[in-house]
């Protein structure tokens, strides 16, 4: 692929920055469930690589900018598009030479200032060192309003002062700490309370002195979440330009940067024009004209595919490929939703119309389900095995509810038609299932095409059941969608216009 294949006129987006050391402060708080997926999915190796552009060669420095930038795209889409991304500190694993190295140097540096109290006269050097740094990461704390809290900071904690008064046998540490203390709970988040008032019943020095460190890094971490969610709203507005912006400076500098985008859209005008031309030649006198593909259609069919990926052996396209663990993640609630849609089908369609409008037992069959169902995509999970369990405890649950609201329970035989018909949707061609995939795909599809209305389609039959788990998807899924749409549309557009012409034109 030549260099200006693909490429489209972007805009200058307004630059952003990030500290490069943030990067190791991700937030694990939404990885922490990928984790077990990533396991399970080692990245595809892109081995497989379409014939492309001839490789370039570049210089360190070239290649060190370009992952910065990188890193800083990933950043700030991070930052907008998970709600709840925060900041924290990187732990570094239980018995790994990282922690125990830092372990002994800690150590060995507190014992030093132990060992320097502990002298007659005590020695202050390093103490007074330490007040320094408490000195400046409270002042940092502090917003340029706070004058009078700065006076306060810069009159108590003065430097040159405490030197003198070490140097003449008249520093009290402990009164000095005592402000520190009060100062740290003034400028606390209420969830540091807890941790300022174990501070004060600390009365050793050393140990005293290692705690007030601690809980100033959970402050550091706290007052850059508070940033992070101050500039959000800000970062809404000019994050699509910016990565859009960074993604151009990557594409300059890697031209093959469109390959599996390309195959991606390739592959959805592919299917979309398979399924056209028998409409074509059962519908028209003759099939010489090839169907009329519209852009939007195949971008919205190739975003559907994401949610059927197979991420061992497919490279996931370069424009979505920060968004691959969320995909992911939409793509198992799905297979677990096709699931729990296809049991109760069956399960009401047993019942009648005796049970489908009780609410409750319908949230207490799903509940039953989705624990039986948890580690669904896991290797080691026994499909067959998990719904012989199922089918046990729902014709229990049935069987209960008749009873209850004064119908007559299954009969052996019906319990083991209705056993049967729910371990059936193990199979990989089982109708129901078939049934719930295609209409759930319809629906993301008439969400997908509905634009920007705020109403969600109606929820087509026999998903009754599951709606609000759909629609939860569905939100989730567009939102992500269209976020993608906004920032590399001149990309999409650029490529499915080669492969529209070139298609029309053969």
């Amino acid at each position: 692929m030549s260099q200006d294949q693909g490429r489209p006129d972007t805009s200058e987006g307004t630059s952003g920055k990030s500290e490069d050391n943030q990067q190791d402060n991700l937030d694990n708080s939404e990885q922490s469930s990928r984790k077990k997926i990533r396991q399970n999915t080692p990245s595809p190796s892109r081995g497989n690589t379409p014939q492309a552009s001839p490789p370039q060669f570049v210089s360190v420095e070239e290649l060190m900018e370009t992952a910065k930038g990188v890193t800083n795209m990933v950043l700030a889409h991070e930052i907008v598009v998970n709600g709840g991304f925060q900041i924290k500190p990187a732990e570094l694993p239980e018995n790994s030479l990282e922690r125990r190295v830092r372990d002994i140097v800690h150590k060995a540096f507190w014992d030093c200032l132990e060992t320097q109290l502990k002298e007659d006269p005590p020695s202050y050097d390093h103490a007074i060192k330490l007040v320094g740094e408490i000195k400046e990461t409270l002042l940092s704390f502090l917003l340029p309003g706070h004058t009078r809290l700065r006076n306060q900071i810069t009159e108590a904690l003065d430097l040159e002062l405490i030197k003198q008064e070490a140097e003449n046998g008249a520093l009290d540490i402990s009164k000095l700490a005592e402000f520190i203390i009060g100062m740290m709970g003034t400028l606390c988040a209420p969830a540091r309370d807890e941790e300022i008032k174990k501070l004060k019943d600390i009365h050793e020095i050393v140990p005293l002195f290692r705690e007030i460190f601690s809980v100033l890094d959970l402050m550091k971490m706290d007052m850059a979440n508070f940033a992070v969610t101050s500039i959000r709203p800000h970062l809404m507005q000019q994050s699509v330009e910016y990565e859009r912006k960074k993604f151009q400076e990557l594409y300059e500098k890697q031209p093959n940067s469109l390959d599996f985008v390309t195959e991606w859209l390739q592959e959805a005008a592919d299917d979309l024009r398979s399924r056209m031309v028998p409409a074509i030649d059962h519908g028209a006198t003759s099939t010489s004209t090839a169907p009329l593909l519209c852009p939007v259609a195949v971008q919205n069919h190739a975003y559907l595919k994401l949610l059927k990926w197979d991420h061992l052996q497919k490279p996931f396209p370069e424009t979505v490929l920060m968004d691959q663990s969320r995909f992911q993640e939409m793509q198992l609630e799905l297979n677990q939703l096709i699931l729990t849609g296809a049991i109760l089908l069956v399960t009401f369609n047993a019942a009648g119309t005796a049970l489908s409008g009780l609410p409750a037992f319908t949230a207490n069959l799903k509940m039953v389900i989705r624990v039986l169902l948890t580690g669904l995509h896991l290797p080691s999970f026994n499909l067959s095995e998990a719904l012989a369990i199922i089918s046990e405890k729902i014709c229990a649950e049935v069987n209960s509810c008749l009873s209850q609201h004064g119908f007559t329970p299954f009969t052996l035989e019906k319990e083991t038609e209705l056993k049967g018909q729910i371990q059936a949707v193990a199979k990989p061609n089982n109708t129901v299932c078939k049934l719930i995939d295609s209409r759930i795909q319809s629906f993301l599809e008439s969400y997908l095409a509905s634009g920007h209305q705020k109403s969600l389609p109606a929820i087509p039959g026999g998903l009754g059941p599951i709606q609000k788990e759909l629609e939860e998807i569905a939100i989730k899924y567009v939102r992500l969608v269209d976020y993608n749409k906004m920032v590399f549309s001149p990309y999409y557009e650029s490529v499915l216009s080669k492969i529209l012409n070139e298609e029309d034109s053969s």
